[in-house]
């Protein structure tokens, strides 16, 4: 009878190892493989490895210039970012674009470290870390992320592919908090910047205050923000989703141009599938009319 439970337990055990081992790799596959051009770059920066997806328009053209769009959320909505660039060009409403997606994920604690401002290191989550958890290394390198698509991604973009000056910077949550220090810090960097659900509220919105005192940052080329949030996001998320907006209305510059919507009903994950389409038009339309 003991024999018998010991293999049974080994069988078990073999069992589950396989199962997770198949879990982990089904993750892998869908976070750090792409569908469309998939290149690993060592950083320099960041002293490392990293995957960055390169989405080319169907009809790239190498004797044409491509609007650029850094996404820092990976493979999240990445096909809806695809859809939406054919539909919208094909009526004429926006210019097909290269779309480089880069992973961040909570699993290999790049989201955190990489996407969140160096000055919001203490509280990254509605439920308080232990201060264990709160260490440099794991949150707020936003800045060495910073440099690192501003020195290498965007270099190798430029050397391998036909891209304009037209560039668009976008991120949901975290990423929405990055691409809001992106435009106090690198303002000239980018000349669109959508930021989706931000995860503005941490360390008790110092976000939106680091945001509000940079704003004077901002000053000189036109610019333009879209902010969305999903109407049935929580009232920490809307609260300092609408400082972002108070920011806005009291220190913004003259050539701060901003746009933002609500997603009725929607949740933080549903909001930027909604979201993406209206982002893009409304950029357009500022192109259009201040460029």
């Amino acid at each position: 009878m003991t024999v018998f439970r010991n293999k049974l337990f080994l069988v078990s055990l073999l069992v589950l190892v396989v199962i997770l081992a198949f879990m982990g790799y089904q993750r892998y596959t869908q976070e750090y493989t792409s569908a469309f051009i998939d290149h690993t770059l060592y950083s320099e920066v960041l002293s490392e490895q990293r995957k960055i997806f390169i989405r080319l328009p169907k009809s790239y053209d190498e004797n044409k210039t491509y609007p650029l769009i850094i996404k820092s959320d990976g493979n999240f909505n990445l096909s809806r970012w695809d859809e939406s660039l054919i539909q919208l060009a094909q009526a004429g409403k926006v210019e097909d674009s290269i779309i480089v997606a880069i992973p961040n994920l909570f699993w290999t604690d790049s989201r955190n470290r990489d996407l969140v401002p160096p000055f919001a290191r203490k509280d990254v989550a509605i439920e308080k870390r232990p201060p264990s958890d709160n260490s440099p290394e794991i949150f707020g390198r936003a800045d060495l992320f910073l440099a690192f698509i501003e020195t290498e991604v965007i270099s190798y973009v430029e050397a391998n592919y036909k891209v304009s000056d037209n560039r668009v910077l976008t991120g949901f949550s975290a990423g929405g908090s990055f691409v809001l220090y992106t435009l106090i810090t690198k303002p000239e960097l980018f000349s669109g910047y959508f930021a989706f659900s931000p995860a503005a509220w941490y360390d008790d919105s110092v976000v939106v205050r680091e945001f509000e005192k940079g704003l004077k940052n901002v000053e000189g080329a036109p610019l333009f923000l879209y902010l969305s949030i999903g109407g049935a996001e929580n009232d920490i998320i809307t609260g300092s989703f609408k400082g972002l907006l108070n920011a806005i209305d009291s220190y913004g510059p003259a050539n701060f141009y901003t746009q933002h919507s609500y997603s009725e009903g929607a949740g933080h994950v549903e909001n930027p599938y909604i979201s993406v389409p209206s982002a893009l038009q409304s950029y357009y339309q500022f192109r259009n009319d201040k460029l």
